[in-house]
C-alpha cells in the first residue's frame, strides 16, 4: 500500500517545541525566588521589632510626652512660637533619656513636674501671667509675653528682697512712689530667675503690690514644692522646659 505523505496545512499551528531554558537560569530564578522569601521574612520580623520597642518605649514615656504631636497639631503658633515650642518640647524629650534633674511647666496643663529622667519626683499648678502691656508716667512701655522655651536656670533667691519696678504701679493705676520700695518677699519667697527678666515664683508676700503671678512669668501656688526641689536647682546647669 503506498506510503500517505503528511502535507501542512496553511492555517495549521506550529508544532514545534519551544527551546528548553539553560540549566544555569533555572538556578538563578530558583535563588531569587527563595532569597525574596527570606528577605520578606527578614523584613517582618524587623518590622515586628521595632513596633516592640516603639510600645515599650510608649510604656516608658509619661503621659504629656505622649500628648505631644497631638497638641503640637492644634495650636495656633506664628512661626516664631512654634519654633520655640519644637525647641523645648524636643530637649525636653531628649532630658527624658538623662540622668539630670530638671523642670518642664506645661501651659496647657497649668503643671509644673520637676524630673530626674523621666520620673516624675514633685508635681506642682502653676499660673501663667497673662501677656501685659504697661505705660508708666515717665513715659516707658513694657511688654510682657508668656515665656516659652528651653534655658538653663540663670540664677535662684530665698527670702527674696525685690526692688518693686515702676511698671507695677502703673498696672495697679496707681501714682509711683518718689523713692522705690523694696519688699521682703516681693515676688515671693523662692524666686527662680530665667534668661529676660522672666521669673518662676513662689505667690507674692501680702505686702506686696503684685497679686498672683508677674506678667509673662510663672507662679507655683504651692511654696513647699519649691522648698523641696531647691537644693537641686543648680543655675547654669539645671534646664527649664516651658511649653
Amino acid at each position: 500500500m503506498p506510503e500517505r505523505r503528511k502535507e501542512s496545512r496553511p492555517d495549521a499551528p506550529d508544532r514545534r517545541d519551544l527551546p528548553r531554558p539553560p540549566l544555569w537560569l533555572n538556578l538563578l530564578l530558583l535563588a531569587l525566588g527563595v532569597a525574596g522569601v527570606l528577605l520578606a521574612r527578614y523584613h517582618r520580623e524587623h518590622v515586628e521589632d521595632e513596633f516592640a520597642d516603639v510600645i515599650t518605649q510608649q510604656q516608658r514615656t509619661p503621659e504629656d510626652v505622649r500628648k505631644m504631636k497631638y497638641e503640637l497639631a492644634e495650636l495656633d503658633l506664628t512661626r516664631e512660637a512654634l519654633q520655640k515650642e519644637l525647641d523645648a518640647r524636643m530637649k525636653f524629650v531628649a532630658s527624658l533619656k538623662s540622668e539630670d534633674f530638671y523642670l518642664s511647666i506645661d501651659t496647657e496643663e497649668k503643671k509644673l513636674r520637676f524630673y530626674y529622667g523621666d520620673t516624675v519626683l514633685r508635681e506642682a499648678d502653676v499660673t501663667i501671667g497673662e501677656k501685659a502691656t504697661v505705660a508708666t508716667q515717665s513715659g516707658k512701655t513694657y511688654t510682657f509675653i508668656p515665656v516659652k522655651g528651653a534655658f538653663p536656670i540663670q540664677g535662684k533667691s530665698a527670702e527674696h528682697y525685690w526692688i518693686v519696678p515702676e511698671w507695677v504701679y502703673a498696672m495697679n493705676k496707681q501714682p509711683a512712689p518718689k523713692s522705690r520700695q523694696v519688699i521682703e518677699g516681693g515676688l515671693g519667697k523662692y524666686v527662680i530667675f530665667l534668661p529676660n527678666g522672666y521669673v518662676i515664683h513662689s505667690p507674692p508676700s501680702e505686702k506686696s503690690p503684685l497679686k498672683g503671678p508677674k506678667p509673662g512669668s510663672v507662679m507655683v501656688a504651692n511654696e513647699d514644692v519649691l522648698r523641696a526641689i531647691w537644693e537641686r536647682l543648680i543655675p547654669q546647669k539645671t534646664q527649664v522646659y516651658i511649653f
